[in-house]
C-alpha cells in the first residue's frame, strides 16, 4: 500500500481505538453504580475486542501499529523508514485525539477537556514499562510463531494487562496523550503523561532487544537447516 493509504489506516484505527477506550469507560462508569471493578471490566472487554477487529482488518494495509511505541520498535528492526515512522506517529496521535473527541460527543460530554486523574509514581512507571514490554514482545514473538494469530494475541494480552498492571496498561503513547484530554474514567492528568510515554518507549526498546537475542539462535538454526 502507498503511504497515504497506510497513514489513513493508522489514523482510522487509532481513532476507533480511543473512541472505544474512552467511550466504553464512560458507559461502564455510568452503569457500574460506583463499583470500580465492574467499571474497569466494562472498559477492558471492549478494548481487547476492538483491538482484535482493528488489527485483523487494517493489518494488511498499514501493519496496524496504532501505537508510536510499536512503530518505534519496528523502526529498531529496520522494518519502517524514519520518515514513514514519523508520519505514522503523527497520524496516530491525531487519530487518538479525534477518537476521544468523538467519544465525548457521543456521550454528550464537553468535547475539549483536560483530565484531573492522577497517575504517577514509581509503581505506575514500572507498570507502564512492563505493559509495553509485554505488548511488543507479544507482537514480535507471535509474528514469528504464527502471524495470523497476532490480532487475537494482542487483544488478549491487553485484556489481561488491564488487570495485572498497576497502571491498567496504557502501553501506547498516542493513547496516553489522547487520554490526557478526557476527564472521564479513562483519563490521565496531562502532567503525568510525559513519564508514562517515556516508560512506554523504554519498555518497547527492551522488548525489541530481548526478541533480537532470544530468537537469534532460532534464526541461525533455520539457516543451518
Amino acid at each position: 500500500m502507498d503511504l497515504s493509504r497506510r497513514l489513513a489506516a493508522e489514523f482510522i484505527g487509532t481513532a476507533f481505538l480511543l473512541a472505544t477506550v474512552v467511550g466504553s469507560g464512560i458507559m461502564a462508569e455510568n452503569l457500574a453504580g460506583g463499583n470500580v471493578a465492574i467499571a474497569l471490566l466494562g472498559n477492558t472487554i471492549p478494548t481487547g475486542a476492538i483491538l482484535v477487529v482493528l488489527i485483523t482488518m487494517l493489518g494488511p494495509v498499514s501493519g496496524a501499529h496504532f501505537n508510536p511505541a510499536v512503530t518505534f520498535a519496528f523502526r529498531l528492526r529496520g522494518e519502517i523508514s524514519l520518515p514513514d515512522g514519523v508520519a505514522y506517529v503523527a497520524v496516530q496521535v491525531a487519530g487518538g485525539l479525534i477518537g476521544v473527541w468523538i467519544a465525548h460527543a457521543m456521550f454528550a460530554e464537553a468535547i475539549f477537556q483536560a483530565s484531573t486523574t492522577v497517575r504517577t509514581g514509581g509503581p505506575q512507571w514500572i507498570a507502564e514499562t512492563v505493559a509495553t514490554y509485554g505488548l511488543v514482545f507479544t507482537i514480535f514473538a507471535t509474528l514469528r510463531a504464527n502471524a495470523a494469530a497476532v490480532p487475537m494475541a494482542v487483544g488478549l494480552y491487553i485484556t489481561a494487562a488491564y488487570w495485572f498492571t498497576a497502571s491498567t496498561s496504557f502501553a501506547n503513547p498516542a493513547v496516553t496523550i489522547a487520554r490526557g484530554f478526557s476527564d472521564t474514567f479513562a483519563g490521565i492528568r496531562p502532567a503525568d503523561v510525559p513519564l508514562f510515554v517515556a516508560m512506554q518507549f523504554v519498555g518497547a526498546a527492551l522488548a525489541w532487544a530481548t526478541c533480537r537475542w532470544l530468537f537469534a539462535a532460532g534464526a541461525e538454526n533455520d539457516e543451518a537447516a
